[in-house]
């Protein structure tokens, strides 16, 4: 196990790593920089690190691990700001959710420094110093990236470390997490934040209205709509060319279903609700949701 782990980024993700570092492997030593001078103030009082630095090469300084928990969009600067510290031999490795601009990225700034891209397919829609906790990846999937050419060694050591976390660990190649993530992540979340910006602008119905007569799907989508937007706004532009991709299927498929509609074909669109309702079933018999009535959540409004 690595001796000593740098965080970059002390937000959501990168404040649940820490906590989890110190809950599941205390031997652990952490270091933690943010570059807001705010979220670090509070980052050392919720004990998000075991030390929490001023500079990003201070961080890094000793760390066998690098973790960039920064905007995907950033990730290039961040390597930039670490690369004259780091150890010869330290693995950096950071937690966006689109690979191949990430490996881009931290590859040519990071020039002969081992780099594992990963992504912890684990979140809320809260964000800051204030929203990690401990336990966010237990029995949540982390994807591993490795580049062409990486150390199986490191690749193992870096899934044990992810596993230490709670987290369950798959491999696979940039490209194809992209497509995958865009049609399991990122699509919804442009959906969520359409829809919720379409009811906004409904003339004919009051923003009151749509906050208080919100059935649950609606508010489902508001939850996802609340997420980071300088975080979303760069995995777009990040993963543009597979989000365009998936958008395309998604639009057909949206096109069909509306056709279904207009012309009153209703075992089309029963064909369909039927075969989704086996996919929900399918990520619950996974672990990787709740069965209980509006996702487990306490208040059913």
């Amino acid at each position: 196990m690595f001796e000593r782990v740098a965080v970059i980024g002390l937000g959501l993700i990168g404040g649940s790593i820490g906590l989890a570092v110190a809950e599941h492997l205390p031997g652990v030593a952490t270091t933690g920089y943010d570059v807001d001078p705010a979220v670090r103030r509070r980052a050392a009082e919720r004990g998000l690190a075991g030390t929490i630095c001023d500079a990003p090469a201070e961080a890094v300084r000793e760390a066998d691990l690098v973790i960039l928990c920064v905007p995907v969009g950033a990730m290039r600067e961040a390597a930039g700001e670490i690369a004259g510290a780091l150890k010869p031999g330290a693995l950096v490795s950071d937690v966006g959710s689109s690979k191949r601009s990430i490996t881009r990225a931290l590859t040519e700034a990071l020039p002969g420094q081992p780099v594992i891209p990963a992504h912890p397919v684990a979140g809320t829609e809260h964000s800051g110093p204030d929203a990690g906790f401990a336990t966010l990846f237990h029995h949540r999937w982390c994807i591993l990236t490795p580049p062409a050419g990486a150390d199986p060694a490191l690749v193992t050591q870096l899934a044990s470390f992810w596993r230490a976390l709670g987290s369950r660990v798959e491999v696979m190649d940039a490209e194809h997490h992209d497509l995958v993530l865009a049609v399991t992540s990122h699509i919804p979340h442009l959906i969520a934040y359409t829809i919720v910006g379409t009811a906004s602008d409904l003339e004919e119905v009051t923003r009151g209205e749509v906050i208080k007569y919100s059935a649950g799907g609606f508010r489902d989508f508001t939850r996802i709509a609340a997420s980071d937007p300088t975080m979303w706004r760069d995995v777009f532009l990040a993963n543009r060319d597979a989000v365009l991709e998936m958008l395309e299927r998604f639009l057909a498929d949206l096109e069909g279903m509306r056709e279904a509609i207009k012309a009153g074909d209703g075992d089309t669109m029963f064909d369909l609700f039927a075969r989704t309702r086996a996919i929900r079933r399918g990520i619950i018999e996974l672990g990787q949701d709740d069965a209980r009535p509006d996702f487990g959540r306490a208040d059913h409004g």
